[in-house]
């Protein structure tokens, strides 16, 4: 099984560069970055649930079933499986029902793409909690990278969150077009959401302090980072009026 997790870590650097490459290129199309005649989709609403759906029972089931020690899963494993869950419940299933878009159309190639992917990391990321030896006492609950990766995941998560809201409330009179977001992380920066997750992520993989948790960060950064840059300059754009202090994801860097 071992073997299984570092071929699959291996998968995701590989999809990670990939999906990099494209996307400085050219931003994934979906959402605003679609074009009228793009063919070969499904409604946004299921898409978001059947892609972000592994992320639940992939790691649900490796954790239960193939990553904990013999005696059981430890108390600090069992507060990082509650945090992943806890997350993806929203992610993947609440934040699809708030969404005021999900008349909208998503690509297939997408929702297979991202479905693959989060069947593997799911995988990856439980198999390494589960495995960790680190993880394994109590005594991590006072290391300094658990506790300060828990702070930034938990900042990071709140951020998301609120950008999130955000956006939703942009169209919550019934417009379905796109207007500037003003409040909370995007006074700083174009993709607050973007910038969220990241900070959450990197959270994550200084709390777990696993390779899997650095992989899924840096194909995080991989996706989100160039798509967030399209954003800031589709905005500047389409408005002439955007605030020009803004950065694309990065407040104060990029």
């Amino acid at each position: 099984m071992e073997t299984a997790y570092f071929a699959v870590l291996a998968t995701i650097a590989v999809m990670g560069a990939g999906t990099l490459a494209t996307t400085l290129r050219t931003a994934g199309p979906y959402g605003r970055h679609m074009t009228p005649a793009q063919g070969g989709t499904m409604p946004a609403l299921p898409a978001w649930l059947l892609f972000e759906s592994p992320q639940w029972f992939a790691f649900a089931l490796t954790f239960w079933w193939l990553a904990p020690p013999v005696d059981g899963p430890s108390g600090v494993m069992l507060l990082i499986f509650g945090l992943w869950q806890a997350h993806y419940v929203y992610r993947g299933l609440i934040y699809p029902l708030r969404m005021r878009d999900r008349h909208k159309r998503f690509p297939l190639v997408a929702v297979v793409f991202g479905f693959l992917f989060n069947l593997l990391n799911g995988f990856a990321n439980a198999y390494a909690v589960g495995h960790a030896a680190h993880l394994a006492g109590p005594d991590w609950l006072i290391d300094p990278r658990f506790v300060v990766g828990l702070c930034l995941a938990i900042f990071g998560w709140l951020v998301n969150f609120q950008a999130d809201s955000i956006l939703i409330n942009l169209r919550g009179d019934g417009f379905s077009g796109y207007r500037i977001p003003h409040g909370g992380a995007f006074r700083y920066v174009s993709a607050a959401n973007y910038f969220g997750e990241i900070v959450m992520w990197a959270g994550f993989a200084l709390m777990s302090w696993t390779l899997a948790g650095l992989v899924f960060l840096l194909f995080t950064m991989a996706n989100l980072m160039p798509r967030a840059v399209a954003h800031h300059r589709w905005y500047r754009d389409h408005f002439p009026d955007y605030p020009k202090s803004r950065r694309a994801v990065i407040p104060g860097l990029l």
